[in-house]
């Protein structure tokens, strides 16, 4: 380690008394996360690099290099700059401020830590959830020349809305302010006035400097009128392990089957304890059983709690598999489908209503699709109450509250009651980026009081008086294609084979179930699912629907994909090259899209993202409108 006579906490010490009654007593302490936040140079990294320095969290290889560090990139006049033993990117170092969130380990004699250290800026806001997302405390640091300022309160609302309740404001750089305590008290006061909206359980105010090291560890001789705790104090006084004192969840990862003599479920416990002989219930289907025993890869175990990786072996055979929840028998989580949630947006493509996402919740994966938000939400309102503005999307970094519906049921808890069964991620389908982070408020009523109905008379009955199988022709391509002209001309074969049709096209929904939509691109996407939902409830009568819309986005598509039984969606992408298309303008539209009469007109200022698998291709180029209807049919056959 490096050498610290002049730092109070001294762990070298004890390791050599006992280093067996050290590591076990190490092994023993319990955890806290959290995180520094804030403005943009408001001394973040130099603090933590501070924090590692004074409790002996720096050994002498690292000192050395950060010695060598210091004199080529660090602070001009500081002989060791202590943010460079965080801010390890190149860029972060070049410019002086951090981009990416580090984490780091570190330890006193009372209690382990994991600290994130975020990002300023606002465009990295992202970065920060990130890290608050885990976090269990926020050390909200503030420089005392400048005051609070709005990404100060941006970061305090966004950590009141993730979860976290004890906060430390430490009010930085006092030496540059001669320790003078009138300008600390201006800055407190002037935040807990600020906070007084949000659900803060504590506020610690601490004057100190990360540069000097006033107040982070060693109490400051200059700020002797501070009788409150030092940093490294208030850290050790948090409480910390809430979750074990809740209702006993445990999302399933994997079912652990290595041989026909054992079955078990393993995972990480998320909240709660449990013990052999507890009664549980798996959930969503509600099945009930008992705890048989608790093995991990070191053994069994009496008891596990919040934060344990485990295998949990019940002792009757019931139906448990991977996205399922363990829970306590008496104070299961809830089962819905339809939910209020807070989003942050994460990416730089602005969110899609009616659009499916993945929503990743716990080990749970479904396909969720999102309302148009019902408010975005002003974090940087100064009364902190967070002022609700209007909004049709979100954008990267904004923050707002949506309805949203997933495919199937899934098991949750309010997100202020459990993180791990009430904070959720949503997937981009085609990038596979995440695309938000979210916390689920509540189950909307509707979701409990809509219910199936359960009919005698099922699809298969009704394709089967028919005498013919479902179907869903998809016709997709650019305006002019040949879309409804080559749909018509299948409509016309089917109907002389005697086969029960209907022909959805673009232009009559338009006129009537769809008369309410534009041609932004979030009214196109709401217009393709309301016609992919028309469609499913066609192909349950037992009809081949033809459907003739240009269909732009390949997410869509596939949603309505998603909607039927494997086969029955037949893609028919009319593959017409756009100048084609163009000089055919049988309707005058390109012309008015060229005049700019026209906005978001596909092909010429919104895009079309053609199919990359039909199931049948048709060349306008190569073949006339009947030889495509022949064809089409040729490939469909029989029915």
């Amino acid at each position: 380690m490096a050498d610290a006579a002049d730092r109070s906490y001294r762990p070298d010490a004890l390791i050599a008394q006992d280093i067996g009654a050290y590591l076990a007593r190490h092994r023993d302490k319990d955890l806290l996360r959290f995180i520094t936040c804030g403005s943009v140079d408001d001394g973040k990294s130099t603090l933590i690099g501070r924090l590692l320095y004074d409790t002996q969290q720096v050994f002498e290889d690292q000192l050395g290099q950060l010695a060598s560090d210091s004199a080529k990139v660090g602070t001009q006049g500081q002989a060791l700059d202590f943010a460079l033993l965080v801010d390890g990117l190149s860029a972060e170092r070049e410019q002086g401020i951090t981009i990416d969130v580090a984490y780091r380990f570190f330890a006193t004699e009372n209690r382990k830590f994991i600290v994130a250290d975020t990002p300023g800026h606002e465009q990295y806001t992202r970065n920060m959830v990130t890290g608050a997302s885990t976090a269990d405390a926020a050390v909200l640091l503030v420089d005392a020349r400048k005051g609070v300022l709005k990404q100060t309160r941006r970061h305090a609302f966004i950590a009141h809305l993730l979860g976290i309740r004890h906060v430390i404001l430490a009010v930085n750089k006092m030496d540059l302010v001669d320790y003078d305590a009138a300008v600390f008290e201006a800055v407190r006061d002037d935040f807990v006035d600020f906070a007084k909206a949000l659900n803060f359980s504590n506020i610690a105010a601490i004057p100190l400097s990360g540069f000097k090291g006033d107040n982070v560890v060693s109490r400051s001789e200059p700020m002797g009128w501070h009788d409150g705790p030092t940093l490294i104090e208030q850290l050790e006084a948090i409480p910390c392990g809430q979750a074990d004192e809740r209702a006993f969840r445990m999302p399933v990862q994997w079912v652990n089957r290595p041989s026909q003599d054992f079955r078990g479920f393993s995972g990480l416990v998320g909240d709660g304890a449990i013990r052999p002989g507890d009664a549980v219930r798996i959930l969503p289907s509600g099945a009930q059983s008992t705890i048989d025993r608790i093995e991990t890869f070191e053994g069994p175990l009496d008891e596990a709690t919040a934060g344990q990786a485990v295998t949990l072996v019940l002792k009757d055979d019931v139906d448990c598999s991977r996205g399922d929840i363990i829970a306590s028998a008496d104070d299961p989580p809830q089962v819905a489908d339809q939910f209020r949630a807070h989003l942050v947006w994460m990416d730089r493509k602005a969110m899609k209503p009616g659009r499916g996402y993945w929503l990743k919740l716990g080990t749970q994966t479904v396909t969720a699709t999102l309302q148009p938000p019902k408010y975005a939400i002003d974090v940087n309102d100064p009364t902190g109450s967070g002022a609700h503005l209007a909004a049709k999307t979100l954008e990267l970094n904004d923050i707002g509250v949506v309805e949203l519906r997933t495919e199937r049921p899934v098991v949750f808890e309010p997100y202020e009651s459990s993180k791990a069964v009430g904070g959720f991620i949503l997937i981009d389908k085609e990038s596979n980026a995440t695309a938000a982070c979210g916390m689920l408020d509540f189950a909307l009523r509707r979701a409990q009081n809509v219910h199936w109905q359960p009919t005698d008379i099922g699809r298969e009955h009704h394709a089967a008086i028919k005498n013919q199988k479902p179907l869903v022709l998809w016709f997709t391509g650019l305006s002019g294609s040949g879309k409804s002209t080559i749909a018509n001309a299948v409509e016309t074969r089917l109907a002389a084979m005697n086969r029960h049709t209907y022909l959805l096209d673009g232009d009559n929904i338009r006129h009537g179930l769809n008369n309410d939509l534009g041609f932004t691109e979030a009214d196109r996407i709401e217009n393709i699912r309301r016609i992919g939902e028309v469609a499913k409830l066609m192909a349950d009568a037992g009809l081949i629907v033809l459907t003739a819309f240009i269909s732009p986005f390949r997410a869509e598509r596939q949603m309505v994909r998603e909607m039927l039984p494997e086969g029955e969606f037949i893609e028919i992408f009319v593959d017409t090259p756009l100048d084609v298309a163009e000089s055919r303008d049988v309707k005058g539209l390109y012309k008015k899209a060229r005049a700019g009469e026209i906005k978001n007109f596909t092909g010429i200022d919104s895009p079309y993202e053609p199919p990359e698998q039909p199931e049948i291709r048709v060349n306008t180029l190569d073949m006339t409108a009947d030889e495509a209807a022949e064809l089409i049919l040729s490939r469909i056959m029989p029915l």
